[in-house]
């Protein structure tokens, strides 16, 4: 008897893909953990992580938002966007999907980003191309710190 997806003993062998996603998530955390423990400067880390992300979801697009103040984030890292608009894109928490996102402390997946109602179009950060979606609130002790966004020109969930 093998194990199955659940972990319990059972017939089936777990499936292929199960199993590659699984080692792909462990591989994906493995690598950001050993960025973020590596003696370079928080900034090149979290260009370093934003570029691990892309590759690993074959992401066209991944930002890091870090929350400045109360209401405010900042495009602290990327890897798709304007390089240019790093630290000069901010977002206040009543704009845009990401201020959703911070403000929310909520997932949000979307396959057609620019119909959405809170859509904020930044033009000093190249998005235009942009469909899809998924924000992930960064946490830290339950309290929101920033978000990590990925994004792609296919309209995707």
């Amino acid at each position: 008897m093998e194990k199955t997806a659940h972990g319990c003993m059972g017939s089936r062998a777990l499936s292929p893909s199960l199993v590659q996603g699984a080692r792909g998530q462990r591989g994906l955390l493995r690598q950001i953990r050993e960025v973020m423990a590596d003696g370079s400067s928080a900034q090149a880390r979290l260009d370093r992580v934003v570029e691990i992300i892309a590759r690993s979801m074959i992401a066209e697009v991944c930002s890091i938002y870090l929350r400045r103040t109360s209401e405010e984030l900042e495009l602290f890292a990327t890897e798709g966007l304007n390089r240019e608009a790093v630290h000069n894109t901010r977002l206040r928490l009543s704009e845009g999907l990401v201020g959703e996102v911070a403000r929310s402390g909520q997932p949000l997946n979307l396959n057609d980003a620019p119909s959405h109602p809170s859509f904020a179009y930044r033009p000093e950060t190249g998005e235009d191309p942009y469909n899809s979606f998924l924000g992930v609130p960064l946490l830290r002790g339950g309290r929101t710190i920033g978000v990590l966004v990925v994004q792609n020109m296919a309209m995707r969930t």
